[in-house]
């Protein structure tokens, strides 16, 4: 079924209700079903869900829901973030200027130890490692991992990062 070491990483999130007039809860689930098969890839595993405060800080914009899913096989990246962004665009995401709230998010995080500067998809994700609500969810599902450009492990990251608001998506 192919290196562990060479899975693909994607996270996941929302914050608005999706076309459909779902919860974001839910319009984060159904991505992470909609992520087995695409491109070739097949979905390992997803991570807990978590309600993070906007970043940046937002006080209009409501909290989101992130996750991550963990791909295994091999994907063009280019083609990746095309499929990626077909699942967003049926769930109603629309982009009026960065960091709006959304209806559907899917990034590329990571594809195994690929570094990759351009074109898009840039990977490693050139904010990743500075995203708590990206991080912790990638420690979930692959614990082991390591920045393929820092070599830094997915704790030690974690380590390095300021506290930022997260629970497990439900509480209260």
């Amino acid at each position: 079924m192919g290196d562990p070491a060479g899975d693909t990483i994607i996270a996941i999130g929302a914050n608005l209700p999706g076309a459909d007039g779902a919860a974001p809860l839910a319009s984060c689930r159904a991505a992470a079903a909609a992520l087995d098969g695409v491109c070739g890839l097949s979905l390992v595993a997803t991570s807990s869900w978590w309600e993070t405060a906007p970043e940046p800080p937002a006080p209009e914009s409501p909290w989101y829901v992130n996750g991550a899913a963990r791909l295994r096989g091999e994907a063009d990246p280019a083609g990746l973030l095309a499929a990626l962004q077909a699942i967003e665009n049926a769930a109603g995401r629309v982009r009026p200027y960065p960091n709006a709230p959304r209806t559907l998010d899917l990034d590329i995080i990571a594809m195994g130890r690929l570094v990759r500067a351009g074109p898009d998809p840039v990977i490693p994700h050139p904010r990743a490692h500075l995203r708590r609500f990206v991080l912790v969810p990638l420690a979930e599902l692959w614990p082991g991992w390591t920045h393929p450009v820092s070599g830094l492990t997915v704790r030690a990251i974690l380590d390095s990062l300021p506290p930022a608001p997260m629970r497990a998506a439900g509480e209260a």
